[in-house]
């Protein structure tokens, strides 16, 4: 099992000395450090290669001493018998004739062969960091998300935040009490308006950012903290410590329309698939679960339509391809490391990768057949796999503690990743898409179209 959280409490100069979500300023170097006089490694050197390298070597940009009478007579009759007193060797003395092409220009032309697809240029920093203080180091949980209106949302301890990618502006969304805190889950619905915000008290919070108003709290579906969320248009599906997997009907009052029952221990993983009708969950007892909306029913708890028992260890990290339906992507802890791939229809696994480290988050390039991975202990890195060859593109570091939340923007281009250093930094890992995107849909008004209309 993976190491539950390790929250440690700020101290009161530190949220002076620290605003959230503000560009790191770099201490500038002394310019009286690092001034230590180079000591070559001299078992790399090859002493004898340098001294002939030295005395030895003839050339133009190398002139040699004077040598002997007969030193000189040899070397001339060594000259003419190869024939090397010649200036140039296999040269035309006048221009060389115009090649004939055996194949008129004109039917080349009408058919120009194609250029070979440059490689795209990676960039292995980030792009920008911002302060991230209070976040809480948890593996177990799911505090960052991107909502399609392009703002960010990040839960540093009791307060959500939330950060405009379009201008860089910050404002605060919610501080709930100690009590019912600290934020344990967020999550955007698909309007890029609403969020949803689970709490360690077992209650969920649903917010309009625009507003900036709590429209209702979800109650009595849970017994212990809500640490992961998924929306299904106006289904929101929620996680809890308890082992639950309940779907909340956001538009009635009695919001409590299905329940799925089948780990053990805490669900700290959930995805819902791009067509609505499977959903994934992962969950610290290892297991993997895939559910069907066709199986579901009201009455008694939803029956799994696989339980997959190959992790052996905790499975948060999920992600569904973007260009296979069926296709999921899955990532175990640290007794695992390894991140697996599943035909969701037959519950086959098609491939399994060992990363060498904690495997804390997942996401495909919207563009691109590649994978990017967020880890833990050693490297604390990002790596860019290509799919399906699984052939590593990158690694990306800069975090010096775990990366355990990434989100990506509504473009599919860049990539935030928030980690237990307190930072937050944006990535441009997936590049610029070649094709002209399409245009953005409406959004849909749902799932708060009727929120008068609570029966």
């Amino acid at each position: 099992m993976d190491a539950g959280s390790t929250v440690t409490s700020s101290s009161n100069a530190k949220n002076q000395s620290r605003c959230p979500l503000q560009d790191q300023l770099l201490k500038k170097r002394n310019s009286r450090e690092n001034l230590d006089r180079f000591i070559p490694n001299r078992s790399a050197m090859d002493f004898d290669y340098a001294h002939y390298m030295l005395t030895e070597r003839k050339g133009k940009e190398n002139p040699t001493a004077a040598s002997s009478p007969s030193r000189e007579a040899y070397r001339k009759q060594l000259a003419e018998t190869f024939n090397m007193n010649r200036t140039r060797i296999l040269t035309f003395k006048n221009k060389p004739p115009t090649p004939v092409d055996p194949i008129p220009h004109d039917f080349t032309s009408a058919q120009p062969s194609k250029a070979a697809k440059s490689r795209r240029y990676i960039p292995q920093t980030s792009e920008r960091t911002l302060d991230a203080p209070d976040l809480v180091d948890d593996y177990y949980l799911n505090l960052l998300d991107w909502g399609s209106s392009n703002v960010l949302s990040i839960a540093l301890g009791n307060t959500v935040y939330l950060w405009d990618a379009s201008s860089g502006s910050t404002s605060e969304l919610v501080t709930v009490d100690d009590e019912v805190g600290p934020v344990t889950s967020i999550s955007w619905a698909p309007d890029g308006r609403h969020v949803a915000v689970g709490l360690n008290n077992s209650e969920v919070q649903l917010w309009d950012s625009t507003a900036n108003r709590l429209l209702r709290t979800l109650k009595g579906g849970h017994r212990s903290r809500v640490g992961s969320l998924a929306w299904n248009n106006h289904i929101l599906t929620t996680g809890g410590m308890d082992g639950q997997i309940i779907n909340n009907d956001v538009r009635i009052r009695s919001h409590l329309v299905e329940t799925y029952r089948g780990h053990n221990q805490e669900v700290c993983g959930l995805k819902w698939s791009a067509s609505g009708q499977q959903l994934a969950s992962g969950g610290n007892d290892n297991l993997l679960h895939i559910w069907d909306r066709s199986m579901t029913s009201t009455n008694t708890p939803t029956q799994w339509l696989h339980q997959l028992q190959e992790h052996t260890a905790a499975v948060k990290a999920l992600a569904w391809c973007p260009y296979q339906g069926n296709l999921l992507a899955s990532g175990g802890g640290g007794g695992d490391r390894c991140i697996k791939f599943w035909n969701t229809h037959t519950g086959a696994c098609v491939n399994s990768v060992d990363t060498g480290s904690q495997v804390c988050a997942l996401l495909w390039n919207k563009n691109e057949r590649e994978l990017l991975s967020s880890h833990g202990f050693t490297q604390n890195q990002l790596t860019l796999w290509k799919y399906p060859s699984m052939v590593k593109m990158a690694e990306l570091t800069g975090h010096t503690s775990r990366v355990l939340f990434m989100a990506q923007s509504p473009d599919g281009c860049t990539v935030a990743s928030a980690a237990a250093d307190e930072t937050l930094r944006f990535w441009n890992v997936f590049g610029v898409p070649q094709v002209a995107a399409k245009a953005a849909p409406k959004a849909n008004p749902e799932p708060f179209a009727h929120i008068n209309r609570i029966r």
